[in-house]
C-alpha cells in the first residue's frame, strides 16, 4: 500500500509504532540502515549475521509459500507435519486430557525440551514449560526456522531436542484477505478461517497489522466406524453402568458381606473373596431386589466413546501489529503486540460415580434412605453402588487470552574499520486462562442427597428423617435407570467448576556482535549478551476442588516464580579460505552462563566447524552442552489425586508372584493371602480405589544433556537447483526430569533381586493395615536417562523451467536408530523405536515429500506424508488381544525364551493435494485436501480411549478452499 504523502505515510507510521506497533527482528534479512550489514543475515542458531546462508547446524527452513500451499489453519498443524516432530504431541485431537492448545516434540523427547521463538525470542510458555503454538497467528508468519541441534549456549534453557523460530512478516506492502472453508469427508468437522493482513513501508520504517479468527467444529467418535467402539485396554464398555448397580462383596461361599458383620476391618478383607455386581432392570423400580439382574460387561457396561470428541472444537481471535522506525540512520526503534484468544472445549461421558465402603469412597447409599432396597430389613446397611451420570455429560472449556510486547532499540556502527550491530529491548508476555467445567458432582451433596431420606405425608421424598428434614436436600436414587435423574437433582448434586491460570514471563535482553580482526579465511566475528528473565505462574483450582469435596480428582494450588541472569559469548573464527581442499574452513564456539534464583549456576559451551574440500560440499559437525531447567510445575505443582492403573507385586494372585516377593512383601507387612483390590474388582492390576498423589519438587535440578551433529551438504554445480543434506544427531540427556511410575516403585521394592530397598520407604507409598496401597507420592525427581540417535536427510530439486511448466521437490526424512531410556542410572535401558506404548509412537522412519508444479496461473502441490509401522505389546492378554484383531503375532518368544506377543500396527501413508489458480483480478483460489485418500489410522490397543492415536489423522478425509485477494 502507497500513500502519495511520504509526510502522511510516516507520521501513520510513527503513531502505530508509538502504540505498540512493530516489527519482527533476528533471523531475518538485515535492515538497510548500514551499508556495511546489507547483505548479513542471520540465522537461527547463531547470533553472528553473515552473508554465508549455508550454516554448521542442520536448519530446515518453512517458506511462506508452503505454509500457503500446506492447506492448514494453524501454527501447530503445521509443525505437527513436520518429519522431526516424532511422537506424540499435544493437538485437537486430545479429548480427554486435552486443554485446546498445541504443541511440537522434535526428536520426541518431548514439549518442554524444544524451545519456541518468534523473531528469534521466547514465546511465553505453560506452567509446565510447553508452548501452545496456536497462539501465534499463520497469517502474520513469513517462514519458520527449525533448529535440529540443541542450543542452549546461545538461546539457554529447553533448545535440547530443537529450537523452532517462528519469523513473522516483516517488509510486506500492500493488503490481502483470506477467506478458508474446510470440513471432513463425512461432512463433520467444519473448518472456517478469515484473516486480513496490511503492510506498509517508507525511508524511514514500516508497519504490519493483521487480523484473524478462525473456528473449528467438532468430530464425535460415534460418527466414525473406528471409534465408535473402542479397543482401548480390551474393554469396549466401563464397568460403571448408566444405570444403578449394587456391588456386593461376597465371600468364598458366595455370601453377602459387610463391614458392619466384623468387629475390624482386617477381619472383613480376610473374608472377602469377590463381588457381585446386580443392575437394575429398564424402567423397573430399584427399591424391589427382585428388579435387579447380574451385571455383563456386553450387556450393561457403558459405551463411553459416543460421548468424546475425536477432534475437540475451538474458537481463535488475533491481532499482532509491528513496525519499525527509524530514529537516526544507524538507530531504529522496532516493536511488536499481539493478542490472541482461544477458546476451546473438550467432552466425555457422565461422571462415573462408585460409592461405599468396598469402593473407598464415602459412604455409599445409606440404609435409611428411601432408595435403599433394604430399608427397614433385617440386612439393613449401607450400600456400595455405581451409577454413570449420563443425564450430564463432562464439558471442559478454556477461555485463553494472550498478551504479548516487545519494544527494543537495534543499531549499527563502525569502529575501528570494523562493523557491529547492537540491539536492547523488553518482553512482556502473558497468558490468561480460565477453565470451566460442567459433569462433576459435589461429594457434599452427593452424600446429602443418597443419606437418610423418607417419604412425606405430601407425597414427596426428602432428606432426613421425620420431624428433621434437611432442608435445601434434594434426595436423588443413585440405583435408577438411565435418564431418570431430573434437572432439579442434577443441579442439587453437581457444580460447575472454575480454574484460573496465569504464565507470565518478563525479560530483559541486551545484545552485540560484529567483527574481530582479519583471519586467513576472513573476518573473525562475534556476539555477546545478556539477559534477565522472570517466569512466574500459578494454578488456582476451584474451591471444592481444591478442598477435595469433587467426584473428580482433588487439587491444590499451584504457585511458584524464578528469576534468572544469562550471559552468552559466541566466536566464528573462519580459518582458511580459496584454498585446495578447503574453500573455506570455519571454526565456532559459544558459552554461555546462567544463574538461577532455585538452582543455582550452569555453564554450556558449544564448538562447532565448518569445511568446504569443495565449493559444492560443505561438512558440518557440532558438539554442544545443554541444559533444561525445571518447569513451575515440576517444582511447584500443588499436590492432586490420580486414580493410575497398576500392579501390586504382593498380591498373591499375580503371576510374578515368587517366594523371593512374598518373603520380601511379608516384611513389609503384607499377609501371603493378600489380593489386590481394584475399581473392578479383586485380582493383580487394574485402576486403584485409592486416590495418589501426584506434586511438585523443589529441589529439582536442572536437565543435562551434550548434543553430538555430523553431516554434509552436496549442492552441485553441474545439476543447478539440486542440493542434498544428510546430518548424523545424537543426543544424551541426564539427570532426566521424570516421576518414577508406580510399576517401577513397587518392582525395586518387591521385584528386583538387587532393587533399590529405599523405594519401599514411606516417602513413596503407604499401606493400610488390609495391605492396601492408600497412597502413593508420585513426585518428579532428577533419575532419569534418554538417548537418541537417527539421521536426518534433505533432497530439495528445482527443475530448469520448461513448456510444461516448474517443477521442484522437496523430501524430508527422519530416521531414529536408537531412542533409549532408563528411569535411573541402574535401570536396565528401553528402546522406545518401532515401539507403540499408549500416547507414544516410537517412528523409526518419518518422511515428507512434497512435489509442486507451475504453469502460467495454474499450481499443484502434492504432499506424500510417511510414518513407519510399529509393534505394541499384547503379553498377558493374548487371547482377548487375538479376538479383537489386535494381536497379530500371539506366539512371539522374546528374550530367554519367554513369551512376548507382539501386535503389528502398519505403516500409514497420507496423500495432501491443493490445486490453485490465480485470478486477473490479483487474487487466487485454491482447492485441497489433507488425506484426500481417506487413509484410516492404524488401529492399536494400547492407544487411549479412541481406538487410534493422537498423531494420526481424524479419519475421514478433508477438504478445503482458500480464496485470497490482493490489494
Amino acid at each position: 500500500m502507497n500513500f502519495k504523502s511520504n509526510k502522511l505515510r510516516d507520521a501513520v507510521i510513527i503513531a502505530l509504532v508509538a502504540t505498540g506497533a512493530t516489527g519482527a527482528v533476528q533471523a531475518q534479512e538485515a535492515e538497510t540502515t548500514g551499508a556495511t550489514n546489507l547483505d548479513r543475515i542471520q540465522v537461527t542458531g547463531s547470533r553472528i549475521r553473515s552473508v554465508d546462508t549455508e550454516t554448521q547446524q542442520p536448519v530446515l527452513v518453512i517458506s511462506r509459500d508452503t505454509i500457503e500451499h500446506s492447506g492448514v489453519t494453524s501454527v501447530g498443524q503445521l509443525m505437527q507435519n513436520i518429519s522431526a516432530n516424532n511422537g506424540f504431541s499435544m493437538n485437537a485431537q486430545v479429548n480427554n486430557g486435552g486443554d485446546g492448545s498445541s504443541g511440537v516434540n522434535l526428536r520426541g523427547l518431548g514439549a518442554a525440551r524444544t524451545l519456541v521463538l518468534v523473531n528469534g525470542r521466547r514465546w511465553v510458555s505453560a506452567l509446565d514449560a510447553s508452548v501452545d503454538l496456536n497462539t501465534i497467528p499463520i497469517a502474520a508468519v513469513e517462514r519458520v526456522e527449525v533448529l535440529k541441534d540443541g542450543a542452549s549456549s546461545i538461546y539457554g534453557s529447553d533448545a535440547i531436542g530443537g529450537v523452532v523460530n517462528l519469523i513473522t512478516r516483516k517488509d510486506y506492502e500492500g493488503a490481502e484477505a483470506r477467506v478458508y472453508v474446510g470440513q471432513m469427508g463425512p461432512g463433520d468437522g467444519q473448518q472456517q478461517a478469515y484473516d486480513f493482513t496490511m503492510g506498509a513501508n517508507s525511508d524511514r520504517g514500516n508497519i504490519l497489522f493483521s487480523a484473524s479468527y478462525s473456528k473449528d467444529d467438532a468430530v464425535r467418535a460415534r460418527d466414525r466406524a473406528i471409534s465408535r467402539n473402542p479397543t482401548f485396554g480390551l474393554t469396549q464398555r466401563s464397568s460403571v453402568s448408566s444405570s444403578g448397580v449394587i456391588w456386593q462383596p461376597v465371600d468364598a461361599a458366595g455370601n453377602a458381606i459387610w463391614p458392619e458383620q466384623f468387629t475390624n476391618e482386617d477381619d472383613y478383607y480376610a473374608a472377602l473373596d469377590n463381588v457381585d455386581m446386580s443392575v437394575i432392570n429398564n424402567g423397573a423400580d430399584s427399591r424391589d431386589l427382585a428388579n435387579y439382574h447380574p451385571y455383563t460387561t456386553a450387556g450393561d457396561g457403558y459405551n463411553y466413546a459416543s460421548d468424546n470428541y475425536l477432534l475437540t472444537p475451538s474458537e481463535r481471535r488475533s491481532l499482532f501489529v509491528q513496525g519499525a522506525f527509524d530514529i537516526t540512520d544507524s538507530v531504529t526503534f522496532r516493536s511488536e503486540a499481539l493478542y490472541n484468544q482461544r477458546e476451546s472445549e473438550q467432552a466425555l461421558a457422565g461422571f462415573p460415580v462408585t460409592e461405599g465402603f468396598y469402593l473407598a469412597g464415602t459412604r455409599g447409599l445409606d440404609k435409611d434412605s428411601y432408595f435403599n432396597p433394604y430399608k427397614g430389613t433385617a440386612q439393613a446397611r449401607d450400600l456400595d453402588y455405581g451409577r454413570r451420570f449420563t443425564e450430564q455429560p463432562r464439558i471442559y472449556n478454556q477461555d485463553v487470552k494472550t498478551f504479548h510486547f516487545y519494544g527494543g532499540l537495534e543499531g549499527v556502527f563502525n569502529f575501528a574499520d570494523r562493523a557491529f550491530n547492537w540491539d536492547a529491548g523488553y518482553r512482556y508476555s502473558r497468558t490468561d486462562q480460565n477453565d470451566r467445567m460442567r459433569g462433576d458432582l459435589n461429594t457434599l451433596n452427593l452424600n446429602a442427597a443418597t443419606g437418610p431420606s423418607f417419604m412425606d405425608t405430601d407425597g414427596v421424598i426428602k432428606c432426613g428423617a421425620p420431624g428433621a428434614i434437611v432442608a435445601g436436600c434434594i434426595p436423588i436414587n443413585p440405583l435408577s435407570t438411565a435418564g431418570s435423574i431430573n434437572q432439579e437433582q442434577l443441579d442439587y448434586v453437581m457444580f460447575t467448576a472454575h480454574d484460573q491460570y496465569q504464565n507470565l514471563s518478563k525479560s530483559f535482553t541486551a545484545n552485540l556482535a560484529g567483527d574481530l580482526f582479519q583471519l586467513p579465511g576472513g573476518m573473525a566475528g562475534f556476539a555477546l549478551g545478556f539477559e534477565n528473565r522472570k517466569e512466574s505462574g500459578y494454578d488456582d483450582p476451584d474451591a471444592l476442588v481444591a478442598a477435595g469435596y469433587t467426584s473428580g480428582n482433588a487439587r491444590k494450588a499451584t504457585a511458584g516464580a524464578y528469576t534468572l541472569d544469562d550471559a552468552f559469548l559466541e566466536l566464528a573464527l573462519p580459518l582458511l579460505s580459496d584454498l585446495p581442499g578447503a574453500q573455506l574452513l570455519e571454526l565456532s564456539a559459544a558459552t554461555r552462563f546462567s544463574d538461577y534464583s532455585n538452582f543455582g549456576q550452569t555453564t554450556n559451551s558449544k564448538f562447532g566447524f565448518k569445511w568446504k574440500p569443495i565449493n559444492d560440499l560443505m561438512v558440518r559437525g557440532n558438539w554442544s552442552e545443554g541444559f533444561r531447567a525445571p518447569s513451575i510445575t515440576n517444582l511447584y505443582r500443588g499436590n492432586s489425586d490420580s486414580y493410575i492403573n497398576f500392579g501390586d507385586p504382593c498380591s498373591s494372585d499375580w503371576s510374578g508372584y515368587t517366594a523371593d516377593v512374598q518373603a520380601r512383601c511379608v516384611a513389609g507387612g503384607v499377609s501371603p493371602t493378600f489380593v489386590q483390590q481394584t475399581n473392578a474388582g479383586l485380582g493383580y492390576g487394574g485402576q486403584t480405589i485409592f486416590p495418589f498423589t501426584l506434586g511438585g519438587n523443589p529441589d529439582l535440578g536442572p536437565e543435562t544433556a551434550t548434543n553430538y551433529t555430523l553431516g554434509f551438504v552436496y549442492s552441485p554445480s553441474y545439476l543447478q537447483g539440486f542440493d542434498i543434506a544428510l546430518d548424523w544427531y545424537k543426543i544424551k540427556i541426564e539427570n532426566a526430569i521424570s516421576t518414577p511410575s508406580s510399576d517401577f516403585i513397587l518392582d525395586q521394592c518387591y521385584v528386583a533381586p538387587d532393587g533399590d530397598r529405599s523405594y519401599c520407604d514411606s516417602s513413596y507409598f503407604v499401606r493400610d493395615g488390609a495391605g492396601r496401597i492408600t497412597n502413593m507420592f508420585l513426585l518428579p525427581r532428577n533419575l532419569a536417562e534418554r538417548e537418541v540417535e537417527g539421521f536426518d536427510l534433505s533432497v530439495r530439486y528445482r527443475l530448469p523451467d520448461t513448456a510444461w511448466g516448474s517443477f521442484s521437490f522437496n523430501w524430508d526424512s527422519a530416521y531414529v536408530s536408537s531412542d533409549k531410556s532408563r528411569a535411573n542410572k541402574d535401570a536396565e535401558w528401553e528402546n522406545a523405536v518401532g515401539i507403540y506404548t499408549q500416547d507414544t509412537p516410537g517412528w523409526r522412519l518419518s518422511s515428507n515429500l512434497t512435489t509442486d508444479w507451475t504453469l502460467g496461473d495454474f499450481g499443484v502441490t502434492w504432499t506424500m506424508r510417511y510414518r513407519s509401522s510399529l509393534s505394541e505389546s499384547c503379553i498377558g492378554t493374548s487371547a482377548a488381544y487375538l479376538a479383537a484383531g489386535l494381536c497379530s503375532d500371539p506366539d512371539k518368544l522374546g528374550l530367554a525364551g519367554q513369551p512376548d506377543p507382539r501386535n503389528h500396527i502398519e505403516s500409514v501413508l497420507y496423500h495432501d493435494v491443493e490445486g490453485r489458480y490465480n485470478l486477473p483480478w490479483n487474487a487466487t483460489v485454491a482447492i485441497g485436501g489433507r488425506n484426500v485418500f481417506k487413509k484410516d489410522p492404524p488401529l492399536a490397543g494400547r492407544a487411549f480411549a479412541n481406538t487410534y492415536d493422537y498423531s494420526y489423522d481424524t479419519p475421514g478425509g478433508y477438504y478445503y478452499m482458500r480464496y485470497t485477494q490482493r490489494f
